[in-house]
Protein backbone atom coordinates (compact mmCIF):
# COMPACT_ATOMS: atom_id res chain seq x y z
CA UNK A 1 0.00 0.00 0.00
CA UNK A 2 1.33 3.29 -0.78
CA UNK A 3 1.35 6.23 1.32
CA UNK A 4 3.00 9.84 2.25
CA UNK A 5 3.35 11.42 5.20
CA UNK A 6 3.97 14.73 5.88
CA UNK A 7 5.27 16.54 8.83
CA UNK A 8 7.19 19.53 9.24
CA UNK A 9 4.82 22.39 9.27
CA UNK A 10 4.33 25.17 11.63
CA UNK A 11 4.03 28.71 12.57
CA UNK A 12 7.05 31.02 11.34
CA UNK A 13 7.74 34.70 10.93
CA UNK A 14 7.63 36.09 7.72
CA UNK A 15 11.04 35.92 6.23
CA UNK A 16 11.87 32.87 8.20
CA UNK A 17 12.43 29.40 6.88
CA UNK A 18 11.00 25.50 7.15
CA UNK A 19 11.33 22.55 5.88
CA UNK A 20 9.03 20.21 5.14
CA UNK A 21 9.28 16.40 4.79
CA UNK A 22 7.21 13.62 2.93
CA UNK A 23 8.04 10.29 3.63
CA UNK A 24 7.04 7.63 1.41
CA UNK A 25 6.13 3.58 2.22
CA UNK A 26 5.33 1.04 0.02
CA UNK A 27 7.73 2.17 -2.44
CA UNK A 28 11.05 3.68 -2.86
CA UNK A 29 10.57 7.62 -3.18
CA UNK A 30 11.93 7.91 -6.66
CA UNK A 31 9.39 4.94 -8.00
CA UNK A 32 7.16 8.27 -8.25
CA UNK A 33 7.19 11.33 -9.87
CA UNK A 34 6.73 13.86 -6.80
CA UNK A 35 5.41 16.91 -5.98
CA UNK A 36 4.61 19.78 -3.61
CA UNK A 37 1.09 21.61 -3.85
CA UNK A 38 -0.36 24.15 -1.58
CA UNK A 39 -4.01 25.26 -1.02
CA UNK A 40 -4.86 28.85 0.71
CA UNK A 41 -8.06 29.55 2.91
CA UNK A 42 -10.26 30.41 -0.27
CA UNK A 43 -7.94 29.17 -2.78
CA UNK A 44 -7.61 25.89 -5.07
CA UNK A 45 -4.80 24.07 -4.56
CA UNK A 46 -1.72 25.01 -6.30
CA UNK A 47 1.36 23.66 -7.51
CA UNK A 48 4.70 24.84 -6.69
CA UNK A 49 6.99 21.94 -7.53
CA UNK A 50 8.07 18.97 -8.63
CA UNK A 51 10.83 16.13 -9.16
CA UNK A 52 11.02 13.94 -12.00
CA UNK A 53 11.34 10.43 -10.98
CA UNK A 54 14.14 9.14 -13.23
CA UNK A 55 16.68 11.92 -13.18
CA UNK A 56 15.40 13.94 -10.84
CA UNK A 57 14.83 17.36 -12.61
CA UNK A 58 12.94 19.81 -11.13
CA UNK A 59 11.02 22.87 -11.66
CA UNK A 60 9.39 25.60 -9.45
CA UNK A 61 6.27 28.17 -9.96
CA UNK A 62 7.03 31.39 -10.42
CA UNK A 63 5.83 32.13 -6.66
CA UNK A 64 8.11 29.72 -5.55
CA UNK A 65 11.14 30.13 -7.34
CA UNK A 66 14.33 31.15 -5.95
CA UNK A 67 12.99 30.80 -2.12
CA UNK A 68 11.51 27.30 -2.27
CA UNK A 69 13.80 23.78 -3.20
CA UNK A 70 12.99 20.01 -3.57
CA UNK A 71 14.51 17.94 -3.09
CA UNK A 72 15.01 13.99 -2.49
CA UNK A 73 16.99 11.43 0.03
CA UNK A 74 16.50 8.11 -1.38
CA UNK A 75 18.12 6.55 1.87
CA UNK A 76 15.27 7.59 4.02
CA UNK A 77 12.74 7.44 1.37
CA UNK A 78 11.71 11.19 1.77
CA UNK A 79 11.20 14.79 -0.43
CA UNK A 80 11.97 17.52 0.72
CA UNK A 81 11.09 21.23 0.44
CA UNK A 82 12.82 24.20 1.92
CA UNK A 83 11.35 27.14 2.16
CA UNK A 84 13.34 30.30 2.99
CA UNK A 85 12.18 33.79 2.92
CA UNK A 86 8.74 32.90 3.99
CA UNK A 87 5.77 35.37 3.18
CA UNK A 88 2.44 35.94 4.69
CA UNK A 89 0.83 34.71 1.19
CA UNK A 90 2.80 30.70 1.59
CA UNK A 91 0.09 30.41 4.65
CA UNK A 92 -1.58 27.07 3.76
CA UNK A 93 -1.47 23.45 3.63
CA UNK A 94 1.02 21.60 1.80
CA UNK A 95 0.66 18.40 0.03
CA UNK A 96 2.98 16.00 -1.15
CA UNK A 97 2.02 13.96 -4.11
CA UNK A 98 3.60 11.08 -5.83
CA UNK A 99 2.46 9.89 -9.50
CA UNK A 100 3.18 6.73 -10.90
CA UNK A 101 1.85 5.94 -14.58
CA UNK A 102 -1.59 7.18 -14.13
CA UNK A 103 -2.10 6.90 -10.62
CA UNK A 104 -1.92 9.66 -7.98
CA UNK A 105 -1.11 8.80 -4.29
CA UNK A 106 -1.70 12.29 -1.99
CA UNK A 107 -0.48 12.93 1.63
CA UNK A 108 -3.04 14.38 4.18
CA UNK A 109 -0.73 17.58 4.55
CA UNK A 110 0.85 20.26 6.98
CA UNK A 111 0.25 23.25 7.70
CA UNK A 112 2.33 26.08 7.57
CA UNK A 113 1.17 29.61 8.99
CA UNK A 114 3.49 32.49 8.33
CA UNK A 115 2.59 35.49 10.67
CA UNK A 116 4.07 37.31 12.80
Amino acid sequence: QVQFVESGGGLVQPGGSLRLSCTASGFPVDYYAMGWFRQAPGKEREGLSCISSSDGVTDYADSVKGRFTISRENAKNTLYLTMNALKAEDTGVYFCKGTRLTSDYWGQGTQVTVSS
